[in-house]
C-alpha cells in the first residue's frame, strides 16, 4: 500500500481557533503584513448565540483598526442599567436606574451588544481582502516544540511543528499536513487542545451557581426596562436582561440545582431543562410583570460558572494561548469576548515586531506578565460580582442578604468598562517621569481628548491619531512655542532626536518607519504657524495640533490640563496598542533611547 503524501509548509504564525480571540489576532497580524494561517474545527461559521457584549475599551480598540463604525451601526447601545429587588407585595420593584458605564474617561460611554457571529463577520470581512481565509474543518493532531535553545532564541527559525488534519477530506485524499511555524497562538476556547498538549493547568474553582440563557425576539411585555440592562434580584433567583440588536433580547436566569443537575453524574444535564423551562423561571422572577414569547427561541444554553486562570500563557515565547483558553469566568460581567479580543490586541503587535526583526524576543514575555495579571484581577472581580448577583437579596426574611446599595456600588467600577486596565512596569512600560504628564498614566491606555489640527482648525480625537498600525507614536507636547525659552528647548530636543545614535534613527529602515510623530502645541488658532516648528515636528501638515477651542467655542483648549502636562512640555511614547510606554522631559531624549534599547533591535 503506498504511503500517502504529506505536505510540508512554513508560516510565521499559525492561529488555532477562529473565535473572537483568533480572528482578532489574525486581523491584527495580517494588517502588519505577517504571514499567517488560521484553522478552525467547525465546518461552518457561527451564526447565533455565544458572546454578545462589547465594552467601551474594546470599542476603542475596534476603532483603532477601523472596525468600530460597522460595529456601532449594527449593534445595540446600552446606556442605562436598571436594578430591581423584591417588593413588599412579593414581586419585584424598581430600585434604581443608573448609567450602564460610569468610567469618566470612556470615549464610548455605553456597552454595545451584537451576537458573536456578527462580530466575527466584521473580522472576517476585514481579513479577506488581506488574503487570509479561515481554514474550516481543520484540526491540529500533534504539536512539537524544539528543545534547542539556540533555535528557540532565533526569531527567524521555525521551531514549532504542527500536524493538521482536514476533516472534510475522504480517506483516499491527502488529509494531513505538517506545518512548521515560528509561533503558534492557541485561541481554541475553554477546552483548549493547545493548552492541554503542554500540560498547562487551569487554576481556580467551579462555582455552585448554574444559569440558563435564552436569546429571543422582543416578547410581549409590560416590563418597563426591557430595552435597558436590567439586573433583577427576586425571591425566585436572579435575572439579567440584555437588549440586543434587531429587536432581540437575551435573558440570563439563575437556576436551581435540582432542576438541571443529574443526580447520578452530578453534572449539568441539558436534557432536564430546555428554553421553555428557562423562560418560565424568568417569568416567575419578573412578577408582577409579564414576559410572553411571540416567536421561536434563537439560541439557548445552560452553564455553571468556572473561574479559572491558566498557570502560564506561553511556552518558551513560541506558543501562546489567548481568550477562553487561558481564563474562564461568569458571562454575567460581560468580560469574556472583551478579554479575548484584548488578549490578542496585546500579543499581536509584539509578535509582529519580532517577526519583522524590529524587536527582541524578550518583548514577548510581557504578554504573559501583562495579560495574566489582568486575568487574575478579572477572576477576583468576577468572584465578588457573581457572589453578589447570585446571593439572596436583602429582605426581612434575609437580613444578611445582598443590599441594593452594595450591589450598585460594585457594579459602578472602571473594571468592566475596560478603561481601567493598568500594566505594570516592564521593558514595555517605563515607570519614570509620571509627574510630567499626570493624566497619561504609564501602563494605561491614552484617554480620549480633542485637539485642533493646526493647519485648518479641524477638531480631532487624539485616539484617532493612534491607529493600530504597529508604529510607536511620539506625542511631542511642545508647550508654548512662541516663548523663546520654550522654543530653544524644543529645538534642542529636535537636535538630539536627529542624531545618528538617537532611537529615531537607530531603528529606522528605508521606507519602513518605526515611529510616527504627533506634535501638540499650546497656541491660538488665529495666530499659530506650523512652519515655525522644526521640520521634524511637521513632517506633514496633518501631524501638528494645538490645544485650543474649536471655531465655535464649544469644546477644546483643555488638553494640556487634562493630561497633566505643564508649560515645560513632555515627550510621550505610546505603544502600538495605544498604551503609554514612556514619558521623558524634552531635554532628556536619552530617556527614550534607553527605553527602546531595552527591547528594540537595530536592523541588520
Amino acid at each position: 500500500m503506498p504511503v500517502p503524501f504529506v505536505r510540508h509548509s512554513e508560516v510565521d504564525v499559525l492561529i488555532i481557533g477562529a473565535g473572537p480571540a483568533g480572528l482578532m489576532c489574525a486581523n491584527a497580524l495580517a494588517n502588519a503584513n505577517v504571514n499567517i494561517r488560521i484553522v478552525e474545527q467547525r465546518a461552518f461559521k457561527l451564526t447565533t448565540g455565544q458572546g454578545d457584549g462589547i465594552s467601551p475599551r474594546t470599542i476603542e480598540v475596534l476603532q483603532s483598526y477601523g472596525l468600530a463604525e460597522r460595529f456601532l451601526r449594527e449593534s445595540c447601545q446600552i446606556h442605562l442599567a436598571a436594578f430591581y429587588n423584591p417588593s413588599s407585595t412579593g414581586g419585584i420593584e424598581l430600585t434604581n436606574r443608573t448609567s450602564n458605564v460610569t468610567a469618566p474617561s470612556a470615549r464610548y460611554p455605553f456597552e454595545g451588544t451584537l451576537h458573536q457571529g456578527a462580530i466575527q463577520d466584521i473580522f472576517l470581512d476585514s481579513i479577506t481582502p488581506l488574503g487570509v481565509k479561515v481554514e474550516l474543518s481543520t484540526i491540529p493532531i500533534s504539536i512539537e516544540l524544539s528543545q534547542d535553545e539556540n533555535e528557540l532564541m532565533d526569531p527567524t527559525s521555525y521551531p514549532v511543528r504542527v500536524v493538521l488534519r482536514r476533516l472534510d477530506k475522504s480517506e483516499d485524499e491527502p488529509r494531513e499536513e505538517i506545518v512548521h511555524a515560528k509561533f503558534v497562538v492557541g485561541c481554541d476556547g475553554a477546552h483548549s487542545w493547545v493548552r492541554k498538549q503542554f500540560d498547562i493547568t487551569m487554576d481556580g474553582e467551579q462555582s455552585n451557581s448554574i444559569w440558563g440563557v435564552v436569546d429571543m425576539v422582543m416578547p410581549h411585555t409590560d416590563f418597563p426596562d426591557i430595552r435597558n440592562k436590567a439586573l433583577v434580584h427576586s425571591n425566585h433567583g436572579s435575572i439579567l436582561l440584555i437588549p440586543r440588536e434587531q429587536d432581540r433580547i437575551r435573558i440570563y436566569v439563575q437556576l436551581e440545582d435540582k432542576d438541571v443537575v443529574n443526580s447520578a453524574t452530578d453534572r449539568v444535564d441539558k436534557e432536564k431543562m430546555g428554553p421553555e423551562q428557562i423562560l418560565a423561571t424568568a417569568q416567575r422572577s419578573l412578577e408582577p410583570y409579564k414576559l410572553i414569547r411571540k416567536s421561536e427561541f434563537l439560541w439557548w444554553t445552560i452553564y455553571n460558572i468556572g473561574q479559572r486562570v491558566a498557570s502560564k500563557f506561553s511556552i518558551k515565547n513560541r506558543v501562546f494561548i489567548t481568550g477562553d483558553a487561558c481564563h474562564t469566568h461568569s458571562p454575567n460581567a460581560g468580560q469574556g469576548m472583551n478579554a479575548s479580543i484584548n488578549d490578542s490586541h496585546n500579543l499581536a503587535w509584539k509578535i509582529a515586531l519580532v517577526v519583522h526583526g524590529w524587536a527582541d524576543m524578550r518583548l514577548l514575555s510581557t504578554y504573559e506578565s501583562e495579560r495574566r495579571k489582568f486575568a487574575l484581577d478579572l477572576i477576583a472581580f468576577d468572584k465578588m460580582w457573581s457572589t453578589l448577583f447570585c446571593g439572596k437579596p436583602l429582605t426581612e426574611e434575609h437580613n444578611d442578604g445582598v443590599s441594593p446599595q452594595h450591589f450598585i456600588k460594585t457594579f459602578q467600577t472602571d473594571f468592566t468598562s475596560g478603561v481601567g486596565i493598568h500594566y505594570n512596569p516592564s521593558v514595555a512600560v517605563n515607570d519614570r517621569n509620571q509627574e510630567l504628564a499626570s493624566g497619561l498614566i504609564l501602563g494605561k491606555r491614552v484617554p480620549p481628548c480633542k485637539f485642533l489640527r493646526a493647519a485648518d482648525a479641524w477638531p480631532f480625537e487624539l485616539q484617532d491619531l493612534l491607529p493600530s498600525d504597529f508604529l510607536f507614536k511620539l506625542l511631542v507636547f511642545t508647550g508654548e512655542f512662541d516663548d523663546p525659552l520654550q522654543q530653544a528647548r524644543v529645538e534642542s530636543m529636535v537636535t538630539d532626536m536627529e542624531k545618528p545614535r538617537s532611537f529615531l534613527n537607530r531603528y529606522a529602515t528605508p521606507g519602513s518607519p518605526r515611529f510616527d510623530i504627533v506634535t501638540i502645541s499650546k497656541g491660538r488658532k488665529e495666530t499659530f504657524n506650523i512652519f515655525r516648528l522644526p521640520t521634524l515636528l511637521h513632517s506633514h501638515w496633518s501631524k501638528v495640533f494645538i490645544d485650543d477651542t474649536d471655531p465655535t467655542g464649544s469644546f477644546g483648549g483643555e488638553g494640556y490640563s487634562y493630561y497633566g502636562v505643564g508649560p515645560e512640555g513632555a515627550l510621550v511614547a505610546v505603544r502600538p496598542d495605544g498604551y503609554v510606554g514612556a514619558i521623558v522631559p524634552l531635554d532628556h531624549v536619552g530617556g527614550l533611547d534607553a527605553y527602546f534599547e531595552s527591547f528594540m533591535k537595530i536592523p541588520a
